[in-house]
């Protein structure tokens, strides 16, 4: 009789070993599975925004992604063409996923998480209208079934467990923009996230691990098709909108190919009977905001206690997640609408141009905005009439 779990985690990157990790740390009997080995490559922005790295620190794991020589980003920049706001977010990190999905699930392992890389899920276990466990295999192995009190669906915007238990979406949104990035050695950074924004065009740049910088560049999705057969002239093309960058990177060297990317918008009902959902299986935006790790850790510690409540029967299964549910939505909202403007590349109305503008004439103001972009403060919070007021008042 196989033993039974109290968790079962299907993904182990960047929302599904903290879920694992942290319910592991509080005792519970907990196994992880992922069709990867680690260390391994995923499409990813890199970038851990201020709140993702209280996260680590309060986890115990900051100190070994510094380790990592990934070096730190303080400034934000955000160049507008016209003018350019530049801001102090707080400290913020980009290490590769090779290194940082490697520590993750070394950490959950340390914590008691039982960890089975290369392992494929072929189904959900059901049982009495609820989920009950896993039935998936080896590499070359044969199918098994694992049995649990939930199986958490950490496994991406493609989620076999989101599609298996047929998870309602809302407030979706279309793809709006399509992007590819690569690395590039000499092209310092100095602690900088660097964002250049023109119309129907976008590019950003950050350190990485190994001496090297991410470089991005998008336009809108109408015109992937059109684009695709030539990425790099396009991405190049796009480089010059910013002069003293494009002469940046002519001085530099390309490491490595184009990796690209264009996804869509949604909200899927993070959990139900025997079931719960974290990271991009539960909510996704487009990621010119790069908040999609900082998004996944909050995730987890969100279902994770969660999931606690419910497991010590602190609280009723349903109440606790619905409670997560509500959270995180309550949290991401504003910001996935924000997202979804940037994505479109449109130009500002006016009205936000004039706003920027005058949020570009004082430090405090360009701070805020930078936290805003940093995921530390909410859009609607910033953008309030009161918060608005006060920007122009002071710039003018």
């Amino acid at each position: 009789m196989p033993k039974a779990y109290d968790a079962i985690v299907v993904g182990a990157r960047c929302a599904g070993s903290p879920t694992a990790m942290l319910l592991a740390r509080k005792g519970y009997r907990v196994l992880a599975v992922d069709r990867a080995t680690f260390p391994s490559d995923t499409i990813s922005t890199h970038l851990i925004h201020p709140p993702g790295i209280e996260a680590l620190d309060r986890w115990g794991l900051l100190n070994r992604v510094v380790a990592t020589n990934c070096p730190p980003i303080d400034t934000y920049v955000t160049d507008l063409g016209p003018f350019t706001i530049t801001g102090e977010p707080g400290t913020a990190y980009a290490p590769r996923r090779t290194v940082l999905d490697k520590l993750l699930v070394d950490a959950a392992s340390e914590a008691g998480a039982e960890i089975r890389e290369s392992f494929t899920v072929e189904s959900l276990v059901f049982e009495d209208g609820r989920v009950a466990g896993v039935r998936g295999h080896d590499k070359g192995g044969a199918t098994v079934t694992e049995r649990a009190r939930v199986v958490v669906g950490a496994d991406g915007r493609y989620s076999l467990v989101a599609d298996a238990v047929g998870a309602e979406e809302y407030d979706q949104k279309p793809k709006l923009l399509a992007a590819y990035y690569t690395y590039w050695s000499g092209l310092p950074m100095d602690g900088r996230f660097e964002t250049w924004v023109r119309p129907h065009r976008g590019m950003a740049a950050w350190p990485t691990n190994d001496e090297l910088t991410l470089v991005i560049a998008g336009w809108p999705y109408r015109e992937f098709e059109a684009n695709r057969g030539d990425v790099e002239r396009h991405f190049l093309e796009t480089v010059e909108l910013a002069p003293a960058f494009a002469e940046r990177v002519r001085e530099a060297k390309r490491e490595e190919r184009f990796v690209g990317a264009a996804v869509r918008g949604y909200f899927r009902r993070p959990y139900g009977a025997g079931w719960a959902l974290v990271g991009d299986a539960g909510y996704n935006k487009d990621f010119i905001t790069a908040q999609g790790i900082h998004d996944a850790f909050r995730d987890a510690e969100l279902c994770a206690e969660a999931l606690d409540e419910a497991f010590s029967e602190s609280r009723p299964f349903d109440e606790a997640m619905a409670a997560y549910g509500s959270t995180r939505d309550g949290h991401v909202h504003a910001m996935y609408e924000l997202t979804a403007d940037f994505a479109s590349l449109e130009p500002p109305p006016p009205d936000l141009q004039h706003f920027l503008a005058a949020v570009s004439r004082t430090p405090e103001a360009m701070d805020g905005f930078s936290r805003v972009l940093a995921g530390v403060t909410s859009p609607a919070e910033f953008f309030s009439e009161e918060n608005a007021g006060r920007i122009l008042a002071a710039a003018a």
